[in-house]
């Protein structure tokens, strides 16, 4: 005979015996209700120790670098900052700050609950701290969703200078309106795919704002080959498109393309988008393919070698079935491996985004644990 009972805490027990009378069913039933007892006692203790929660603030800050842009997105970005646990408990107590940067067609209020999304760093970053609160520190996240639904960090005509707006701006307002450790030492810079692409393009440019790099599967590092014969669809689709109302209703790589021009290909004199695509009648541009290739990090990094060498560490991965990324930060880790730049390299087993969340709380959080000056 089976008899069972289910604890109003969801544990269940089976006490299996074929030979049962009234006075066992009775013992054994009494049994059971001893065994639920101790373990909701048992259970008490986790259910007391809660994780402390942070705060997260949605702000908004004006960009006089992101004025004027022919695109004609607003220069009054919002931001999402997060507090650790404690923040408000002291009026004395400075943080270190890091500027995590997100994807393309992303923004950030999909990483702080705001709005439904694949992850959020909150949980990740109470949990995170909870168990190393000495290392607790400050989040920011702009909101770099535009027009052509990414920025792609860069300064652009187009789309406002975004990289000058972080490094120099945002940068700015947050040691003025925050308790930070207001220095280089204390600030780390990092974001995933298009934002692992903004955090080393702008990392390297600005050795003397941030001392920590970490990128989380960054795209558009090298340059991908294009021969006459075979252009890629989304430029030729994007070649297609009239309106702002098609762009809308186009793929993501076609989407990304235009993108891709307004940041690395403005043109004032080209409305309605403002920009030069890479292809026109069907056949490449050459001056176009020029200026997207000077906007790939790995092509201009022995330029940035020396700054690169001003920082305090860098660091970045990719799952091993990220096609194209894989391989760009493999080139990446080589390059610096030449120049005997110390750096943090992993290809791990995933893909572009499943395992990013474990990323960050295991690797990314206790790197600039590690890194940062508290």
């Amino acid at each position: 005979m089976l008899w069972e009972i289910n604890c109003f805490l969801g544990y269940l027990f089976t006490i299996n015996n074929s030979i049962l009378d009234n006075y066992n069913t009775v013992m054994k039933r009494s049994i059971v209700l001893l065994l639920c007892i101790s373990l909701v006692a048992a259970t008490l203790p986790v259910f007391a120790q809660r994780v402390p929660k942070g705060t997260v603030q949605r702000i908004k800050v004006h960009g006089q670098f992101l004025e004027g842009n022919l695109s004609g997105d607003s220069a009054d970005r919002y931001v999402s900052v997060y507090l650790p646990a404690g923040y408000s408990s002291s009026s004395t107590k400075k943080y270190p700050v890091i500027y995590f940067l997100h994807g393309y067609t992303d923004n950030d209020a999909k990483f702080y609950g705001f709005e439904k999304h694949w992850m959020t760093l909150i949980n990740l970053l109470d949990t995170a701290f909870a168990k190393d609160p000495a290392h607790a520190a400050i989040v920011v996240t702009p909101d770099a969703f535009t027009k052509f639904q990414g920025s792609m960090y860069s300064n652009s005509a187009t789309t406002g200078n975004w990289e000058d707006f972080i490094a120099q701006e945002l940068v700015g307002y947050v040691d003025r309106h925050y308790r930070t450790i207001a220095r280089k030492e204390s600030r780390g810079l990092c974001g995933h795919s298009m934002g692992g692409y903004g955090a080393l393009r702008i990392g390297e440019r600005n050795p003397d704002v941030f001392s920590a790099v970490y990128m989380l599967s960054p795209c558009c590092l090298n340059s991908a080959p294009m021969a006459t014969g075979d252009i890629p669809a989304p430029l030729l689709k994007a070649e297609q498109i009239k309106t702002i109302e098609e762009l809308q209703q186009a793929d993501f790589f076609t989407k990304a393309t235009f993108a891709s021009a307004a940041a690395w290909s403005p043109n004032p004199q080209r409305p309605p988008f403002y920009l030069d695509l890479p292809v026109k009648n069907g056949q490449l541009q050459q001056d176009v393919i020029l200026k997207w290739d000077a906007n790939r990090p790995l092509n201009s990094l022995d330029q940035y070698i020396f700054n690169i060498k001003k920082l305090k560490a860098i660091g970045f991965d990719a799952g091993d079935r990220d096609t194209g990324i894989a391989e760009s930060i493999k080139t990446l880790h080589a390059a610096l491996d030449a120049y005997s730049i110390k750096h943090d390299f992993e290809i791990y087993d995933g893909d572009h985004i499943n395992h990013v969340s474990k990323r960050i709380q295991e690797n990314m959080l206790p790197f600039f644990s590690k890194y940062l000056g508290y």
